[in-house]
């Protein structure tokens, strides 16, 4: 299957459910339409109900949200995904949110955490996703990535939690 780089997801509409009291889309609504655009990627390489039901799944550990104008009711969104770095338990992800008409509105880089759910720690991605996500890194490798906040998380973050023993 061809990997696009970036990836490109489908079109959302601003609904009034998301929006706060200005009519613009609210903190949490930027996470909840990027979260859901993570799924659909996750789907794209191999992490599905059926993966998570046998013991496995990704969690957030850290996200950065820039939000640069403002998205109002009604307006469509396109959003976009980009591998920035992947290693045996971690995945780096660009998230970039824009009007459907153009113009950037915000980004959100995501760092997870692959993790055996029964056992309750990180666990090593097996190797078809593993394989798979260098294939992804690999062709997103050269993106543009002048909205990338923090490029070298992966390293930084996996430095943090040894040292605080967490997700060794």
């Amino acid at each position: 299957m061809e990997i696009p780089a970036p990836f490109r997801l489908g079109e959302v509409t601003v609904s009034a459910e998301w929006t706060d009291y200005n009519h613009h889309l609210t903190e949490s609504a930027y996470l909840l339409i990027m979260g859901e655009s993570s799924d659909a990627f996750f789907r794209f390489f191999g992490i599905d109900d059926g993966y998570r039901a046998a013991g496995h799944s990704l969690y957030t550990v850290e996200t950065h949200l820039r939000n640069l104008r403002e998205a109002r009711e009604g307006e469509r969104l396109t959003l976009t995904i980009q591998v920035l770095g992947t290693d045996a338990k971690r995945l780096h992800i660009l998230h970039e949110m824009y009007r459907a008409s153009g113009g950037l509105i915000a980004t959100a880089e995501q760092l997870l955490l692959h993790v055996d759910t029964r056992a309750g720690q990180a666990a090593p991605f097996p190797g078809p996703v593993a394989a798979r996500l260098r294939e992804i890194r690999a062709k997103h490798r050269g993106a543009d990535l002048r909205t990338a906040a923090f490029i070298d998380a992966i390293d930084k973050v996996a430095v943090c939690y040894a040292d605080l023993g967490i997700f060794p």
